[in-house]
């Protein structure tokens, strides 16, 4: 296994407004790392900064052990960072087709090879993006950033605004990418139990502070654990 993301003592915000202090990850190809907690916890901002969206405040990003640039998101995304936010950002008039062609550059995938993993968008990549369904929509985000190739996969929030059953059919789809693209995936979920099920590391966030990180088959294994990190009951890494 290689490291392809790393975060050393990382503190993120709003100018100087802190808002997540001191997070340390690591992360090889092909993993899954599911970052957990309330809301207001911080974890938008967390992957805003990995993405470049938001110049970090202290500590460093690294991607395959080279210092990125603070603060620049263009050059996060050349590098192999892809975010998909937690609004989508789709273009709603455009299809489902254009929406993942537009996102694709020179040398990359096209729409054939990244359709494979969500056969749903099979028979509707003439439909414009507006007219799909929240879980379609998603797929199409996730499809969107794949044709990227990206190295990092941010995935924030995909659950937003879906039903259970609906989260629960796409998850797996996480874990596919990750193992077939060899991609790092940081997924943030509301859904504890489906994040864990698809994750290979889990990280708790409260207040901006990690309050349980390790590997999401031992939290899996004692999800009152989980629990009492969501309450802020003491720090725990296992590493």
């Amino acid at each position: 296994m290689t490291t392809v993301l790393e975060a050393l003592d990382l503190t993120c915000g709003y100018g100087k407004i802190v808002a997540v202090r001191d997070i340390g990850l690591k992360l090889d190809g092909g993993q899954v790392l599911a970052i957990l907690g309330p809301n207001g916890a911080g974890k938008s901002t967390l992957m805003m900064t990995l993405a470049g969206l938001l110049p970090r405040i202290s500590g460093d990003v690294l991607l395959d052990g080279k210092s990125l640039p603070n603060g620049r998101p263009g050059l996060a995304n050349r590098n192999g960072i892809v975010l998909v936010p937690d609004n989508r950002a789709l273009f709603t008039t455009l299809t489902t087709r254009e929406n993942i062609e537009i996102a694709r550059v020179k040398g990359q995938n096209n729409v054939d090879d990244v359709i494979d993993l969500f056969p749903d968008l099979q028979k509707r990549l003439k439909v414009k993006a507006g007219s799909l369904s929240g879980g379609e929509q998603q797929m199409l985000a996730m499809a969107r950033g794949i044709v990227q190739q990206p190295k990092i996969f941010l995935v924030d929030e995909m659950s937003m605004g879906l039903a259970p059953i609906i989260v629960e059919s796409l998850l797996p789809i996480v874990r596919r990418i990750a193992d077939e693209t060899d991609a790092a995936v940081v997924l943030v979920e509301q859904h504890v139990s489906l994040a864990l099920e698809v994750a290979d590391e889990a990280m708790v966030l409260v207040h901006g502070d990690v309050s349980l990180s390790g590997p999401a088959e031992d939290f899996r294994a004692d999800p009152s654990r989980v629990e009492a990190a969501y309450l802020g009951a003491g720090v725990e890494h296992e590493h």
